[in-house]
């Protein structure tokens, strides 16, 4: 698992975070202390489309699972229209259901923003799923994490929203654009995964286009 992450391609701070808190992790069983009394391993994940945030995720999943500190390690992926209902009630019901799933692994929110009513359109339901969200992470401590991710913009508006979920994330991982020569790096993995060669020409071909569109 941890080979999977060294695989990755331009995500060097958030390798190094991850690695930081795997050892952490690992002190902490090696002293026979429970690292859920000092940590709640809850995640911010913020960067822009396509920089890898739910690929990381899935894998930060399987290391806990490796690690012993979740029973199961799978990631159950879920938006606003997985938790938000259209009536007052049935959003606790929506929400609570897709922890059940969730339970022994990690909840994984994608635009987590869209459950904050900063935009004064959706209502008070967002909010209903994120008090859930709060008993749930209070109550069913260590059982399983919640991960939200987002763009930049829109998750800083989010969490300075929500205080009372914001304080419960422990980790901030934040994941830059691809330089023009990680796209190209990328794309050549890309290629040998699938069992092709680029050739040289083709190659200068794409990084020109790669560098045209950073």
């Amino acid at each position: 698992t941890l080979a999977e992450l060294n695989s990755l391609i331009g995500i060097d701070n958030v390798r190094r975070q991850i690695m930081e808190m795997v050892d952490i992790v690992r002190y902490y069983k090696e002293s026979g202390k429970n690292v859920l009394s000092f940590f709640s391993l809850h995640t911010i994940l913020i960067g822009n489309p396509g920089t890898g945030k739910t690929t990381v995720a899935r894998i930060i999943s399987k290391i806990y699972k490796a690690l012993g500190i979740l029973e199961r390690g799978h990631m159950v992926e879920t938006d606003r229209q997985g938790l938000v209902a259209g009536f007052v009630g049935q959003t606790a019901i929506k929400t609570a259901e897709k922890v059940e799933e969730a339970l022994g692994g990690v909840l994984f929110i994608d635009e987590a923003y869209a459950l904050s009513n900063f935009n004064g359109l959706q209502g008070d339901f967002g909010n209903e799923a994120i008090q859930t969200l709060l008993k749930r992470m209070e109550d069913q401590r260590g059982e399983f994490f919640i991960f939200v991710a987002g763009y930049p913009d829109n998750m800083d508006v989010f969490l300075k929203a929500n205080p009372g979920l914001s304080s419960r994330f422990d980790k901030t991982l934040r994941f830059d654009d691809y330089t023009s020569e990680q796209l190209f790096m990328i794309a050549k993995k890309m290629f040998s995964d699938e069992g092709y060669k680029i050739l040289p020409k083709a190659g200068e071909l794409l990084q020109s286009f790669l560098e045209e569109l950073y």
